[in-house]
């Protein structure tokens, strides 16, 4: 057994500075070309119910862009513009929105604190953006994203089509922003890796205190506030619901009710993480709500636990996206065949896909400013291969439930193991190896020899 060792503490919070920020503006300015605009809008508030908002997340690409966090702004680019390629339009100070709604940087805040080197309301944005389209051949914007947006796009596109006369030329070629900025943000730059395996340490902390809080009688959701109570006290948020699932509830893959009570014998499956900066951390754990696995469930468990192990070992540059799902789904399907649930040549069951109703998901998946980030998975009709500063997931499971032709004894069992593991230049780093993964140390854990929180 493997003595169970304490996960670094979070420590401080790393930041993107502004130079990097403008590294990565210049870079798609790049790419997109010299006789462009580019226009990024940031996210609305939504409202939850009648004058109630969720709370505010900013849209990721222009989070990524340029690391403004109030709604309603757009950003533009224009490369080569003399007075500043770098155009932020954003919401104006008002005092008494202030009051009532909290503090907003203007355009002095967003030129002196966001690097924004021009700045302007947001109500302006009708004056000033078509004089910026005024001779740019390419006009590059999510289109489609946002119906209001492109209605506005082409409005101000026809406004200097308007001026032909004058020798004024429109933009005539229209080009999806995603394409160049999804590029970029698939290969993590050092301050990106940073700030996830800060979002990895605290992630790792809010399963190991979920861990030895667990108890028979327990309802789910209070094992959830566990997890929350680590995220918030690092000041940070989840970065997408938390799939708490005891017993049968561990077989739904996106079960969020959270509501039931925990029992004696069964697993509970934890899939939660959070996010720093916008940056995401994804992390599964399955753990015996009694301290202790099973025979049967450990037999299970060490099943899954090996496919994770050949797929992370896949996860390495050269190899293509598809190699590490490969490897698990080889290792899965050997353990369904020791486990007695298929029957049959391993190859045969491979070929025949014969393990999908017991794993039914792929092994992983990117992740970034977006839990299920940004990126292409096939280069032509070929897998993409796998480089340094790509970050991905490796989740393999299996799941036996309540309906399933598996044995009875295996029925009710949802078992699922996630890492996050970057892509290196010699092979990888699992960004969350602090969280307790092999049986003995998670009931080490739970047993409370291994620290949590401080």
């Amino acid at each position: 057994m493997n003595a169970p060792t304490r996960p670094p503490l979070p420590g401080k919070t790393p930041t993107i500075t502004l130079a990097e920020f403008a590294r990565r503006r210049q870079r798609l300015m790049r790419g997109v070309g010299g006789d462009s605009i580019i226009v990024v809008p940031a996210a609305h508030e939504q409202v939850r119910n009648r004058d109630v908002e969720y709370p505010f997340r900013q849209n990721s690409d222009f989070l990524y862009l340029t690391g403004f966090p109030e709604p309603d702004a757009v950003a533009v680019l224009v490369p080569g513009r003399a007075a500043g390629e770098y155009i932020l339009f954003c919401r104006d100070r008002d005092p008494t929105q202030e009051t009532w709604q909290g503090r907003r940087a203007g355009p002095d805040g967003a030129m002196e604190n966001y690097g924004a080197e021009c700045a302007f309301p947001i109500e302006d944005i009708d004056e000033i953006l078509p004089g910026l389209m005024e001779n740019r051949r390419v006009l590059c914007a999510p289109f489609g994203r946002d119906e209001a947006l492109d209605q506005r796009l082409f409005g101000w596109v026809n406004q200097v089509r308007a001026k032909a006369r004058n020798g004024v030329r429109a933009p005539h070629e229209y080009v999806a922003v995603e394409h160049y900025v999804h590029e970029q943000r698939l290969f993590k730059k050092a301050p990106e890796l940073r700030m996830m395996r800060h979002a990895a340490a605290i992630s790792c902390q809010a399963h190991i205190r979920a861990m030895q809080a667990t108890r028979p009688g327990m309802t789910e959701f209070m094992v959830e506030a566990e997890l929350l109570h680590e995220f918030h006290r690092h000041g940070t948020e989840p970065a997408y619901s938390s799939i708490v699932g005891g017993g049968e509830n561990g077989c739904i893959l996106h079960y969020i009710e959270n509501r039931d009570v925990l029992n004696e014998g069964d697993l509970l499956l934890i899939d939660a993480g959070c996010e720093v900066h916008g940056y995401a951390s994804d992390i599964t754990r399955t753990f015996p709500v009694s301290g202790r696995f099973s025979d049967t469930q450990r037999e299970v468990y060490e099943c899954v636990l090996a496919a994770q192990h050949a797929a992370i070992e896949q996860t390495r540059p050269g190899n293509h996206w598809n190699d590490p799902h490969d490897a698990a789904v080889r290792e899965l399907t050997r353990g369904l065949k020791d486990l007695g649930v298929l029957k049959g040549r391993l190859d045969r069951l491979l070929k025949d896909h014969a393990y999908r109703p017991f794993y039914m998901h792929r092994t992983g998946h990117w992740l970034g400013l977006d839990v299920h980030d940004v990126g292409d998975y096939r280069v032509g009709d070929a897998w993409r291969l796998l480089e340094p500063g790509m970050v991905t997931t490796v989740e393999p499971g299996l799941y036996f439930g309540p309906y399933s032709e598996a044995p009875k004894a295996l029925r009710g069992i949802g078992i699922r193991i996630e890492d996050d593991v970057a892509v290196s230049r010699d092979g990888h780093e699992v960004l969350t190896d602090a969280c307790p993964k092999t049986p003995d140390a998670i009931e080490a854990c739970m047993a409370g020899d291994l620290p949590g929180w401080t």
